[in-house]
C-alpha cells in the first residue's frame, strides 16, 4: 500500500496543501506581527507623550519631584512596562520597580527629554521599557487564530478531503491501463505473444500503449522469424547429413564402394553443409554488428568489371549474356571492397541461376547524389508480386521445388541486404513474372568527393 501509486498521489496532494496554507499562514503572521508592533509603538508614543505632559504638570504644580514615586509605581502597573525618571544628570528620582532610586542610570536606548515650554531648562529624563517580544509574538497569533486560523484549519481540512477524492477517481483513470499494461506484459512474458493492450488515449498512457503494442508486435514477428529459421535450419542441415549419412552406410554396407565418384559426391555434401554453417555465421555477425568492415576509397567501376569477369564463365556455361554498362567516371565510393563484391557476385549468381538460355544479364551502376547505385537486370523468370515482400527473409525461395537444385543456402539475399545496410545503403528490388527482374543497391561516395562536390 505505501508503495502504491494511489498512495504516492494522495501523500503528494496532502503535502501540496499542507505546504500552501503553512505558507499562507507564516505571511499572514508576519504581516499581523509587523502591523501590531508599529500599532504598540504608535501607542507607546501616545502613552509616553500624555505621561510626559502629566509628569510636567506635577512638576509645575509641586515645583519638585519630591512625592512622584508612587505615581510612576501605578502607571508601571497599569501599563506592565517599566518607567524610570531620571533628572537630567542620569540620577533615577523615581522606579516603578523601585530598584534603582537614587542611583545612576545608564540607559540602552535614549529616553524622552521633558522640557516643558514654561520652562527654561530641562526638568528630566522619562525612560519607558518596550513591550516583550514574545508579548507581540503571542498576540499576533491570538488574532490570527481567531481572525483567520480556524478558517485555514477548515479549509485544509476540506481540501486534504477533495485531494482524497481526486486521488481516488484519478488513479482509478491512471492506474486502470497500467495494470492492463502490467497483466498484459505478464503473459507476454510467458510466451503468448498475441497478447495486445487495448486503450487508445493521446495522453502519456496512450503512447506507452501503442509502444508495448508496437514491441510486441516485434517480438511476435521476432518469435515467428525465429521459429522459422530453427526450422529452416534443422531442413537444411538434415538434407546434407542425410546423404553423407546414407552414402557412408552404404560403404559401410559394401553396397558402395568407395571411389572417386563416391569421395567426390560426399566432398559435394561437406561443401555445401560448410557453406551452410559459414552463411549462417556471417548471418549473425551482421545482425549482431559484429562483422568488421574495413572501408577505404574503392573505383566502384573496376570492382563490377572484376566481379562480372569472375561470373562470366557460369553465364557463358549457361548459355546467357553478360554485359557491364557504365559510364566514362564514376566517382570513389567509401566500401570494403571485398563485401561489396559479395553482394554483387551474390546477385549475379542468383540472376544466372534464374534466367533462361539465350537470357541476358546486365549491369549498370551510376550517382546518385551523394550514392553510387548498381544495377542488376535480367531477363529471368521473375518474381510473384505476393513473394517480393519476403525476397531478402531467410532461407525464403521463390520455388520450393528448386530448393536443392539451385544450390544455394537460402542466405545469399539476406546476407547481401545486412552488408549493404552496414554501409549505410538500401537494396531493392523490382520485378515481374516471366519478364526479369532488377535489384538495385546503393553505396555512399568518399567523404573527399564529398567535399569537393561542395
Amino acid at each position: 500500500m505505501i508503495h502504491s501509486l494511489q498512495f504516492r498521489l494522495l501523500m503528494a496532494f496532502t503535502l501540496v496543501i499542507v505546504v500552501t496554507i503553512s505558507a499562507i499562514f507564516f505571511f499572514i503572521y508576519q504581516t499581523t506581527r509587523s502591523e501590531i508592533r508599529q500599532f504598540e509603538a504608535r501607542t507607546d508614543d501616545i502613552r509616553a507623550g500624555r505621561m510626559e505632559i502629566e509628569l510636567s504638570q506635577y512638576y509645575y504644580q509641586q515645583e519638585s519631584w519630591e512625592g512622584i514615586q508612587p505615581f510612576v509605581e501605578q502607571w508601571g502597573n497599569l501599563q506592565g512596562r517599566r518607567i524610570i525618571l531620571t533628572d537630567v544628570n542620569g540620577t533615577v528620582i523615581a522606579d516603578s520597580q523601585g530598584d534603582l532610586l537614587g542611583k545612576q542610570y545608564h540607559p540602552d536606548s535614549p529616553g524622552r527629554l521633558m522640557l516643558p515650554p514654561w520652562e527654561k531648562d530641562a526638568i528630566g529624563i522619562l525612560y519607558i521599557s518596550p513591550a516583550s517580544s514574545t508579548a507581540v509574538d503571542i498576540a499576533s497569533l491570538q488574532i490570527l487564530y481567531k481572525a483567520i486560523g480556524r478558517f485555514l484549519l477548515w479549509g485544509g481540512l476540506v481540501a486534504i478531503v477533495i485531494a482524497l477524492l481526486i486521488t481516488f477517481f484519478l488513479s482509478r483513470r491512471i492506474l486502470a491501463p497500467i495494470k492492463a499494461l502490467t497483466l498484459t506484459a505478464g503473459r507476454l512474458g510467458k510466451g503468448d505473444f498475441s497478447q495486445r493492450v487495448q486503450f487508445k488515449g493521446k495522453d502519456e498512457v496512450g503512447e506507452l500503449g501503442r509502444a508495448f503494442n508496437s514491441m510486441a508486435s516485434d517480438l511476435e514477428r521476432a518469435e515467428q522469424l525465429r521459429r522459422n529459421m530453427v526450422a529452416d535450419v534443422a531442413h537444411e542441415l538434415r538434407t546434407p547429413l542425410s546423404n553423407l549419412r546414407g552414402y557412408l552406410e552404404a560403404v559401410r554396407d559394401g553396397v558402395k564402394k568407395l571411389d572417386a565418384a563416391t569421395i567426390r559426391s560426399l566432398d559435394e555434401e561437406a561443401v555445401l553443409l560448410s557453406r551452410l554453417v559459414d552463411d549462417l555465421q556471417e548471418l549473425s555477425l551482421l545482425e549482431a554488428g559484429e562483422l568488421r568492415l574495413v572501408c577505404q576509397k574503392e573505383d566502384i567501376s573496376e570492382l563490377v568489371k572484376q566481379t562480372a569477369a569472375a561470373v562470366q564463365a557460369q553465364a557463358t556455361a549457361r548459355g546467357l549474356m553478360l554485359a557491364v554498362n557504365l559510364p566514362e567516371k564514376l566517382p570513389l565510393v567509401n566500401i570494403d571492397s571485398h563485401r561489396i563484391s559479395q553482394v554483387l557476385r551474390n546477385l549475379l549468381e542468383n540472376a544466372v541461376a534464374h534466367t533462361a538460355k539465350r537470357g541476358s544479364i546486365t549491369v549498370t551502376a551510376s550517382q546518385k547524389g551523394n550514392w553510387v547505385e548498381v544495377a542488376v537486370m535480367d531477363t529471368g523468370e521473375g518474381i510473384p508480386a505476393k513473394d517480393l515482400p519476403n525476397i531478402f527473409e531467410r532461407f525464403y525461395r521463390v520455388d520450393k521445388s528448386r530448393a536443392r537444385a539451385t544450390g544455394g543456402s537460402g542466405l545469399g539475399l539476406t546476407i547481401a541486404k545486412r552488408l549493404v545496410e552496414a554501409h549505410g545503403g538500401r537494396i531493392t528490388v523490382k520485378s515481374k513474372l516471366g519478364k526479369g527482374s532488377r535489384f538495385t543497391f546503393t553505396l555512399p561516395l568518399s567523404r573527399e568527393t564529398t567535399e569537393k562536390d561542395r
